[in-house]
Order: structure tokens, then C-alpha cells, then sequence
């Protein structure tokens, strides 16, 4: 069993995750994946290449890419300000679209782990409206725009707004017409849950101070169901932001993803604003702040990657990409993430690793 292996079977048998999917590759080819676990404890149902996962907070990477390809097609520059595009826009004027996408706008952050509504309540949700009285509540800005980094899910909510007031068309359509379809990835990746019986349930550990915590953020008897052993599950829902975290689908459509941005000449975007996507944003102080046009950037064992994590209530992932060594990884689980907690770097280390020795 490779050491990676290992390691996830030994997270499932401890019972830190239900179920977990991880996938590295290179642009054209698989190189290793694993797949373990439960996508539903109660029916003992294992997870499996269909099983789809709620992905959160790696949609901004997606926000980021329809924003530089509103670029490309010149409808917008990154140092226009938001409120040429939002006469609406509730902050500091100066602000401009590029410090919206590196999280130096100084932006508010609700916790939003209850920004999220039953599936069935789906049809009659209205983000715009939730939003403003979200926005009504937060007025004030952190600091000034550029001065540091401060990560705002409410300014990717104004990042969704723009690409539809530019685009003419609705969020969810534009990154479907424009990145999802593109990719060829439209059975597999989307907004809604396609199919129940292959999605996975989220689960939160039952025995845990942050259990407690969830019945002071959420209706615990609307959005959870009964313990199933050491876990206890979420009911299907969905986030209010789509923007900030509404995407959903299999580990694979995002391996296919990652793919096409590693590729020379991609389908989804120029090498230009490909690059400028990449590029390390600095504080009106010089200071690097970390962060890209939505993707983290770091090291592991001196190989540049970019990153980004999603996670909420009964789910986490992290996305990764490695274009020195030509390679990327993805890591799905169903339970709850609150925080980035860099999982990959535990994992990946061992391909980084076969890529500088050439065993790989």
C-alpha cells in the first residue's frame, strides 16, 4: 500500500472522515488516486467516482477565472472601480475589482456557516435580498483598500454581481457556458444536487465542542438529522452565496479543472492572464500578502504551488496546483472543514518528492 494510502485508511478507520477521495495528476494523466469511506454511514453506501461533494469556498477560483475573462475580453480592467459597475456598491468608492479578488478591500466577514437554506426551500430563495440586509448590517469597511489582507466571502457576493451586470447573464449560467461546459465538465460539476442517491451526506462528529457550538449558528432541527454512531448528518442544502461557495461535484470534475489550467494554451484562459491570475499580491506597504487573484500561494519542499480550500458545515476540500513540477491535487471529504488547515501538504509530499528524484 503506498504511504499515502496509508495514511488517508488510517483517517477512516480512526474515524476523523467519513469518506475521502484524493486525486494527483499532471495535465494529460492520472497519477494516483484513492478512494475510501462512506458517502452515507446509515446505508453503508461507499463512495465512489460519481459521488458528488459540496466544494464551498473553492468556487472563488472559479469567480476569479470569469472575472479574468471578462478581462481578456476587455469588459472590465482589475483597477476599474466596483462602483462603476455597482452604483449600489455599499463600501469605500476607491475600492477597485482587483482588491475585491486578493481580499484587500477590507471587507467585512460574517461567519457564514449560516448562510444556507434547505433544498427545498430552493426554488423561492432570493440571494439578492438575503444580501442587502447582510450588507445593511455590516456598513463599515476594516481598513483602507490595499492596506492588508482580510479574507471576505462578501466580497466575492459583490464579485458575483458584477460578472452578472457585465455579463447580462446569471452566475450560475456564465461559469457554466463559460468554464464548466468549456471544460466538458457539465454532467459532472454544477449548482445543484443533480442526483441525491449520488451525493454524498455531510456529516459533523458528533462528540465535539464545535457540535455544541452549530446550535447557536443554525436550526440544528432543520439542517441535521439523527446520530449515525459517532457522526451526525447534515439534510441536502444549500449555500446562500453561490459566488463565494456554491459549487458542487465530483473530486474528478475539479481534477479536470485544475488540468486545463495547467496546460500551455488552455481552453479557459490565455498564458497572459493566466499568469496575472498567479501573480502574488502586495500591500500598499510592500508587504506580500500570501495571496493571488483568489488562490493562495506557498511551498512545500521548495516547489511554488497555488491553493484554495472550501469547507462548511459537513464538508472540506482543497484544491492545488504545482506548475513547476507539472502536476496538481485535489482532496474531498464529508465532514465539516471550518478552517484551511493545508491537508495536501501532508500528502502530496510524497509525489513532490518522486518528482525530484525522477521515481515518478
Amino acid at each position: 500500500m503506498h504511504a499515502v494510502d496509508q495514511i488517508l485508511h488510517r483517517h477512516i478507520n480512526e474515524q476523523d472522515m467519513p469518506s475521502v477521495q484524493y486525486y494527483i495528476f499532471s495535465m494529460d494523466q492520472l497519477i494516483h488516486h484513492f478512494s475510501e469511506g462512506f458517502a452515507d454511514i446509515k446505508n453503508k453506501k461507499p463512495t465512489h467516482a460519481r459521488i458528488t461533494y459540496h466544494a464551498f469556498s473553492v468556487t472563488k477560483t472559479f469567480t476569479a477565472l470569469a472575472v479574468m475573462q471578462l478581462v481578456e475580453k476587455k469588459m472590465l480592467q482589475l483597477e476599474d472601480a466596483v462602483k462603476k459597475y455597482l452604483p449600489e456598491f455599499p463600501y469605500d468608492p476607491a475600492i477597485n475589482v482587483k482588491q475585491l479578488l486578493t481580499h484587500s478591500a477590507g471587507i467585512p466577514n460574517p461567519i457564514p456557516l449560516k448562510w444556507i437554506h434547505p433544498v427545498e426551500e430552493h426554488g423561492a430563495f432570493n440571494r439578492d435580498s438575503f444580501f442587502n440586509q447582510v450588507f445593511a448590517k455590516n456598513k463599515q469597511t476594516q481598513f483602507k483598500p490595499n492596506e492588508k489582507f482580510a479574507y471576505s466571502n462578501l466580497g466575492y457576493i459583490l464579485l458575483g454581481q458584477l460578472i452578472e451586470k457585465i455579463s447580462g447573464l446569471s452566475y450560475e449560467q456564465y461559469i457554466t457556458d463559460n468554464i464548466i461546459n468549456k471544460a466538458g465538465l457539465g454532467d459532472k460539476l454544477g449548482f445543484t444536487i443533480g442526483n441525491i442517491s449520488e451525493h454524498a451526506k455531510g456529516y459533523h462528529k458528533r462528540f465535539t465542542f464545535s457540535n455544541l457550538l452549530l446550535g447557536f449558528l443554525i436550526n440544528k432541527s432543520k439542517f441535521m438529522g439523527k446520530p449515525e454512531g459517532k457522526w451526525v448528518p447534515f439534510n441536502h442544502y444549500y449555500v446562500n452565496g453561490v459566488s463565494y461557495g456554491g459549487l458542487i461535484g465530483t473530486p474528478d470534475a475539479f481534477v479536470k479543472y485544475l488540468q486545463e489550467l495547467l496546460k500551455p494554451d488552455g481552453l479557459l484562459i490565455s498564458d497572459d492572464l493566466k499568469q496575472l491570475l498567479f501573480t502574488e499580491n502586495y500591500s500598499r506597504n510592500g508587504n506580500a500578502t500570501g495571496m493571488c487573484l483568489s488562490w493562495y500561494c506557498g511551498q512545500l519542499k521548495g516547489e511554488k504551488f497555488y491553493c484554495h480550500a472550501g469547507g462548511g458545515g459537513g464538508y472540506y476540500c482543497e484544491l492545488r496546483l504545482y506548475p513547476g513540477a507539472g502536476i496538481g491535487s485535489v482532496v474531498m471529504l464529508n465532514r465539516t472543514g471550518m478552517t484551511d488547515v493545508r491537508f495536501l501538504d501532508k500528502l502530496d509530499t510524497y509525489f513532490i518528492d518522486q518528482k525530484k528524484t525522477g521515481s515518478g
